[in-house]
């Protein structure tokens, strides 16, 4: 194996550098919404009826054009540690819930294809969450609360 200095790599090839070799949580999720934005018109296929699955084989699901895969084919997530367009694979490297790669990825919650813009918006929520929305809905339970233990008792 022949080793270049990196000035070198760079007129002969795309150079991505990562800041010392980690992304966090949010990054990985924010380069995956920009890697499907490119194609916002891009029709991708959902996993199907995750829910309808095993759970010990839904680590194992995948489909060909899936908004996994378009993060897999990013050079910039495989070296950041993607290991497969799998649905194990997106929940331990994006780090999402079991809810939360449902409501992105499931077909029963997306149809059996979505648009990758779409898709973009669903994973830019998810490293951004709206916490006015969070708040409001707490305090919202929290005012409620009297009047329900009022209602029951």
């Amino acid at each position: 194996m022949e080793h270049k200095p990196v000035e070198k790599l760079r007129s002969v090839a795309e150079v991505h550098e990562l800041s010392q070799g980690f992304l966090s949580r949010r990054e990985r999720l924010e380069r995956w919404a920009e890697v499907l934005e490119r194609q916002p018109k891009r029709r991708l296929r959902s996993l199907g009826e995750i829910e309808f699955v095993p759970k010990d084989k839904r680590p194992e699901l995948r489909s060909d054009e899936s908004p996994v895969t378009v993060a897999f084919e990013d050079p910039v997530l495989r070296a950041a540690g993607l290991k497969g367009d799998t649905l194990g694979d997106a929940m331990e490297f994006f780090e999402l819930s079991e809810g939360a790669s449902h409501r992105l990825l499931c077909s029963c919650m997306n149809g059996w294809s979505m648009e990758a813009g779409s898709t973009a918006r669903k994973v830019h929520r998810i490293a951004n969450p709206d916490h006015r929305l969070m708040l409001f809905t707490t305090a919202g339970l929290l005012t409620a609360a009297p009047a329900v233990f009022y209602l029951l008792s």
